[in-house]
Parts: structure tokens; sequence; C-alpha cells
């Protein structure tokens, strides 16, 4: 990066649409905060979750995902159960270059209550929301509060484009909206 982090950021997101919608500073008054930091962006959870549930006593198979394990709910607050986990979606789509790869970690103020973010590297030239794993590891009920900050991605730039990147795969996760679940390519 020749820029200083954020300006780059700033950069690519304004010119290049990296980042849509971007927010150009950090938000943070009596929010989890949102936006571009130092030296990544705050990334915020949409309104939609995906909770997951044992009320059908299911097993949960990533090569054959069954809707009956998860739960659907739209709101300003999700309260993720005790033990338990939910599936959620950025309000940011992202475009990433070619000579990018992204990691996203959770925010501290979620991770100081026992929620985990989860979130698996952007490949150069992924493009898409990007699908969030929440995690409650406490004994009690976790609130989430949608259109708030959730994790930070971090960009790495490379000096050259990698040879091939996950759009030239065609990446089973390439130009997903909303919350997407685990899928198997046959």
């Amino acid at each position: 990066m020749g820029l200083k982090a954020d300006s780059w950021i700033r950069e690519k997101s304004l010119k290049d649409r990296m980042i849509e919608p971007f927010e150009n500073g950090q938000v943070g008054s009596n929010v989890v905060s949102y936006g571009v930091s130092s030296y990544g962006y705050d990334i915020r959870v949409g309104r939609e979750f995906k909770i997951f549930t044992n009320v059908n006593s299911t097993v949960v198979d990533p090569k054959n995902f069954e809707n009956k394990n998860i739960i659907d709910y739209e709101g300003d607050v999700c309260i993720v159960p005790p033990n338990s986990f939910a599936l959620a979606r950025t309000i940011e789509y992202f475009r990433i270059p070619k000579n990018v790869l992204a990691i996203c970690l959770g925010k501290s103020t979620y991770a100081r209550c026992g929620i985990i973010v989860n979130v698996t590297p952007f490949e150069p030239e992924f493009e898409g929301h990007i699908t969030i794993e929440i995690s409650n590891t406490t004994p009690l009920p976790a609130k989430i509060y949608a259109n708030e900050g959730i994790a930070q991605v971090l960009f790495f730039e490379g000096d050259m484009p990698c040879e091939v990147t996950y759009k030239d795969k065609a990446g089973k996760y390439q130009g997903q909206r909303g919350i997407t679940l685990p899928r198997i390519l046959k």
C-alpha cells in the first residue's frame, strides 16, 4: 500500500466500489462502531438472521444442509440463545481487487461479551455480501444489534496479482446476496 491504510481503503471504495455502501469515517456514538478505521473497515450486520435450533433434532451437515436446522428472523435486535449460533450478512457489498486478500476479525465489544464472530477470508476478486457466523459462547442469551458494527476487515495488498482468483475459480459463493447457507458443488 503506497497510501496510508485508511486513505487506500477510501480510494478503493470511492473510486473502485470495493465497499458499498461505504462509510467514509468511523461512526461510534451510541452504536457499536463501524466505517473506516486506522487499518481496516468495520462492517455492519444486516437485519436478517438465521438462528440455529435443535427443535427438529437434525444433524448439521455441511454437505447436506437442512433448513430445518434454522429459524429465520428479521429485526433490529437478534437474541442468540445461550451456547448457540446464528448466521447474518453484512450490509456492505464487497468487490475485492485482484491483488488483495481481506481477513475479518470480530470486534472487541462483542468478544468481551463472549460473542465470537467468524468470517472466512475474502479472496482476490471475491464479490458479494459476506455471510457472518456469530457464536454465543455464554450460558446466557446475547443481543446482536443490526445496522451496527460486528467485525473489522483488514486488507492485505500483494505486490502482484495472484495467478488464480476466486472469480477465475468460479467460487461457489461468488456474487452472493443475503445470507448464504453452506453448499457443495456437484
